[in-house]
């Protein structure tokens, strides 16, 4: 009888601890079209988290990036989001013209990655060469709910004008917009992404283009966090010439309702994965350990700090 009650004793103990030995972390990723750039890094990411972060099942989202997938995590549908640095400083101010009825609490960052360019390409067939020229003609200023369209407001509204300057306003995604213009229904877009961006590559091998410069004032009227930049001779076929730009810095934001192992262990495969992130898209090489854990508008995760520490990057 004794020899029945231990066994049972010890059936019941391995069948509680069964569960914890097994216990599956769920990581889904939130990106961004699948022509942009979050998308590609993205899945690049998932597939490093699946592969060397024991017991985790990670998914790759598209959405319409950074304030919805702000939103996301917000309401704890996501683990890790893409999002530009103006839309995260708008989630935690709570700026409900920029889309936030209420300050998004529990975001936590998990590092800065790459700048976004601040991409104007017009057909050359539309005459368009400059900011002013934009006015009467068609603009895609990006998805709704979307980083790049709080940065074609920001851009507009520094050159003078408004949407309502504009000849026609369209809320498109980066491959949407490029079709309209092949297809001569679309005079322009705007477009926030890394350099070399997969839309305007195939957009600029297909039809003559023309990619239009703002002027660094333009940019200092703005401010933070939009700096000047240089969008380099030849990043696109038929560009021969350096053309100045915006950048704003994007970054990797998590829940607070991670765990701190958990938001460890994303934020170092993150910064010791950079080959493969290369390899995703070529705006993996402008992210860098040294400056991951700096200007962010809301508080860095604990896993975060953690590692950040290790690396001497924080004391």
């Amino acid at each position: 009888m004794k020899r029945t009650i231990f066994g049972a004793a010890a059936a019941l103990a391995l069948a509680a601890s069964a569960p914890c030995a097994q216990a599956q972390s769920f990581i889904n990723v939130l990106t961004g079209g699948t022509s942009g750039v979050y998308y590609p890094l993205g899945v690049a990411i998932g597939k490093i988290y699946g592969d060397k972060i024991p017991n985790v099942k990670t998914q790759v989202q598209a959405t319409k990036a950074s304030v919805e997938n702000l939103i996301l995590l917000q309401q704890g549908r996501g683990e890790l989001a893409f999002t530009l640095g103006d839309s995260l400083k708008a989630a935690w101010d709570g700026d409900e013209e920029a889309g936030f009825k209420t300050k998004l609490d529990k975001l936590r960052t998990i590092g800065a990655i790459y700048p976004n360019y601040i991409q104007i390409v017009a057909t050359t067939e539309s005459g368009i060469k400059t900011l002013a020229d934009l006015k009467g003609k068609s603009l895609s200023v990006g998805a709704p709910k979307s980083g790049t369209e709080l940065n074609s407001r920001a851009i507009l509204a520094a050159a003078g004008m408004s949407y309502k300057d504009l000849g026609k306003v369209e809320y498109l995604p980066f491959a949407e917009s490029v079709d309209l213009m092949k297809n001569r229904q679309l005079a322009a877009t705007l477009q926030s992404a890394g350099l070399g961006v997969a839309s305007l590559k195939d957009l600029s091998t297909s039809s003559p283009i023309t990619v239009v410069s703002v002027p660094k004032e333009t940019v200092d009227k703005i401010g933070p966090p939009f700096v000047s930049a240089i969008i380099p001779a030849n990043t696109y076929t038929g560009q021969d010439k350096d053309v100045p730009t915006a950048a704003v810095i994007n970054y990797l934001v998590t829940s607070s309702a991670v765990s701190d192992d958990l938001a460890y262990q994303m934020t170092k495969l993150i910064y010791e994965s950079l080959p493969e992130l290369q390899n995703a898209h070529a705006a993996g090489k402008e992210i860098k350990l040294e400056t991951a854990a700096t200007g962010s508008p809301v508080p860095l995760h604990p896993g975060a700090i953690r590692y950040y520490k290790e690396k001497g990057l924080i004391k």
